[in-house]
């Protein structure tokens, strides 16, 4: 049995028509109307997608790889617009169709009052159809083309409040990074098509051993081998996509989007991509243990050195996103020790307890009335306790709890770590292990702060703001220190009145289109590593997707000491990464529940370090002094060497100079009196005779 064209084309061109109708007749359709379109589209691509899923997997139907129709030919090269769906793609192709459909309907909810409804809609859905794009592709060319739609609407959806200067600069900045990424990949792929000549995946793959042996000259006197120079820049393009060290800084600025689509890309779409592509791509990196080492130390500095980040944040969505540059260093960790199943299986385990977390704190924002700073929420569990639940069941998830779905695939990445011998094991082991701590840390200091101990702000009935000017602080808030640039990071209006802490009604329970994709979420969050560890990551459930040498299966050698789901949950507690997700959990209990006082002490005694990481290592200051004002500078000097100097100096203004000094002195022999022009002639006649002379000498 196999599968249907017209079925994959309508998974891939359902959510397409429904960003078109919201998008050009939102006006006509309303509100309703968009959302209708755009949730009926998505779902429409849900549906088939687990129906694909079901067929490759129980359906007996074979995996697809077939061109839908030429896009073009030059000479011998030729790049088509097909599919290629095996057993990994429609596992992508459902993770992203269903938290997708998820994230519309909560829409609905969180951008009720927006004036941008449709034009939200439209985009969501355009998104949903990029990714689709970029996950069904069977070549190079259509993946590019997904790889820069993701990278396209995300620009749109970051600068969605686009009168905001913060998501204007927010937006320009991922782009910008992005295209620092994005042109590795482009050079990757040129790379492919110059010693394979071909842009279809099959073909490359087949041809791969082929790469063996040949070299590419980039510097002088020294050959590169062409295997590992095409892994590195295919994984630059990673490195932006999914944002890993040092591309990395664009996706906490992204909080300045609307919460669905931080959820959106957080969980399923953009930065899932290159962990996506890196896996479909196996075959060539398998071919380079020096691109698979630099995959692997960039995937450790990035889990641990942004998690410590999360530590110091106070906006709530953007510990959220700090969580999600972490966990992405921990799927990237998987890929550089070649356990790409676990990569993929940690993204897809991820991919739900992420939404959840990011749709939970939307929940809290709207709860909250658009604040977001933890330092003026507390006792929130019993105004929201739906979404303190389900916050819950997500940061245990996200801890690596025994049983949940983040422990079966995390602490598959860290002892696959602990197995592989390829050089920067020792140093990511160190690194994966640290971060649980840390990931433990900053998840329960997160519920705490928002859910639990004293109600940190202060009810104010009506709109006397100003008689509550003066509320109570939080314990140890400096009111000239961190700046609130996030405050009303959800609502297009500017409200010049509002006082942190200070709300017009008290916190509520969000609606229903809210909170049933909380639950929804929040399901899968605890049963899905359970039910498909076995399968997904010690059996041959990618078949030939994913290719692995056997000298580099980590996860093979794993698998011999795998009994079973629920004996891999009970040895769970006798792990080291267990004790330190415990040790984290007891001192955000101690310090943020307890004893509020000590944080305050800490961030005194350690100042130095609290400085390094509320600053994040002065890397955006960095970029800012190098390559933004450096750029400047760099244009300001040649502005004034090469524009004024050589081009307005030497070539306009002495060009102008020589032809009026030439002119000038031309003038001068035009005297208008014959004899002058006869007494020239006379000598020109001289000259020329006295040259024959000398000729003929």
């Amino acid at each position: 049995m196999s599968l249907s064209l017209s079925i994959l084309l309508t998974i891939a061109l359902a959510p397409l028509v429904g960003s078109i109708l919201a998008g050009l007749f939102g006006k006509v359709i309303g509100r309703a109307g968009a959302h209708t379109a755009t949730i009926l589209g998505v779902a429409i691509a849900c549906g088939l997608s687990f129906y694909v899923l079901y067929q490759l997997v129980w359906g007996g139907a074979q995996n697809f790889n077939q061109d839908v129709y030429t896009w073009f030919e030059i000479g011998r090269f030729h790049a088509s617009v097909g599919f290629m769906v095996d057993r990994l793609t429609a596992m992508m192709m459902v993770v992203v169709t269903f938290v997708s459909l998820l994230v519309h309907l909560y829409t609905i909810g969180y951008m009720a009052d927006d004036p941008g409804y449709q034009r939200f809609f439209s985009y969501i859905s355009l998104f949903t159809f990029s990714m689709l794009m970029l996950v069904m592709s069977n070549n190079f060319m259509q993946l590019f083309f997904g790889w820069e739609a993701v990278g396209l609407v995300s620009y749109l959806l970051i600068g969605f409040w686009y009168k905001r200067p913060t998501a204007i600069f927010a937006n320009l900045k991922a782009f910008l990074v992005n295209r620092v990424g994005d042109f590795g990949f482009l050079l990757g792929i040129s790379a492919i098509l110059y010693f394979l000549g071909t842009l279809d995946y099959q073909t490359a793959f087949n041809h791969a051993p082929e790469l063996v042996g040949k070299t590419l000259q980039i510097t002088q006197n020294h050959a590169w081998d062409a295997a590992t120079v095409i892994g590195v820049l295919l994984f630059i393009g990673a490195m932006g996509k999914s944002a890993q060290v040092p591309l990395h800084v664009w996706l906490p600025d992204s909080m300045e989007g609307p919460t669905p689509i931080s959820a959106l890309i957080h969980a399923a779409t953009m930065v899932t991509a290159g962990i996506f592509m890196v896996a479909r791509m196996s075959p060539l990196f398998e071919l380079t243990d020096a691109a698979l080492s630099f995959i692997l130390v960039i995937g450790s500095t990035t889990a641990l050195f942004t998690g410590l980040i999360g530590i110091v944040q106070n906006d709530i969505k953007r510990v959220i996103a700090y969580s999600t540059l972490s966990q992405l260093g921990y799927m990237t960790v998987a890929l550089g020790v070649s356990a790409y199943s676990g990569a993929v299986f940690h993204l897809m385990t991820h991919a739900f307890f992420k939404a959840l977390l990011f749709l939970g704190a939307g929940s809290v924002i709207i709860g909250m009335h658009h604040e977001q700073d933890m330092r003026y929420m507390g006792g929130l569990r019993k105004y929201m306790p739906v979404t303190w639940i389900t916050m819950w069941i997500g940061s245990l998830a996200l801890a690596g709890t025994p049983f949940f779905a983040g422990f079966y695939s995390k602490d598959a990445i860290i002892e696959a770590v602990g197995e592989s011998h390829r050089w920067g094991a020792g140093y990511a082991y160190f690194c994966v292990l640290a971060g649980v701590f840390v990931t433990s840390l900053y998840s329960f200091r997160l519920l705490y702060m928002t859910f639990h101990g004293k109600e940190r702000f202060t009810v104010a009935h009506g709109h006397a703001h100003a008689a509550h000017a003066k509320h109570d602080q939080p314990h140890g808030h400096d009111p000239h220190g961190e700046s609130h640039d996030e405050d009303h990071a959800d609502t297009h209006k500017e409200d010049t009145h509002h006082t942190p802490g200070v709300l017009e009604h008290a916190p509520h329970e969000s609606p229903w289109v809210v909170t049933v994709p909380l639950v929804l979420l929040a399901i899968p969050s605890i049963v899905i590593g359970f039910l498909t560890v076995g399968p997904m990551l010690f059996g041959d459930w990618f078949g030939k997707a994913i290719h692995v040498n056997e000298a580099n299966n980590v996860l093979g050698e794993l698998a011999h000491e795998f009994h079973g789901a629920l004996a891999m949950g009970l040895h769970g507690f006798t792990a080291a990464p267990f004790w330190l997700a415990f040790a984290g959990f007891a001192v955000a209990t101690y310090v943020y529940l307890f004893n509020p006082s000590v944080a305050d002490k800490a961030k005194h005694a350690l100042k130095p370090v609290y400085e390094v990481l509320n600053h994040k290592y002065w890397i955006d200051e960095l970029y800012f002094a190098v390559f933004a004002k450096g750029g400047v500078k760099l244009g300001e000097g040649l502005s004034k060497v090469g524009d004024a100097a050589i081009i307005d100096g030497a070539i306009v203004n002495g060009s102008a100079s020589l032809v009026q000094r030439i002119a000038g002195g031309a003038r001068r022999l035009q005297s208008g009196f014959l004899f002058h022009y006869a007494f020239a002639m006379i000598l020109g006649l001289i000259l020329l005779l006295g040259g024959y002379w000398l000729i003929g000498q």
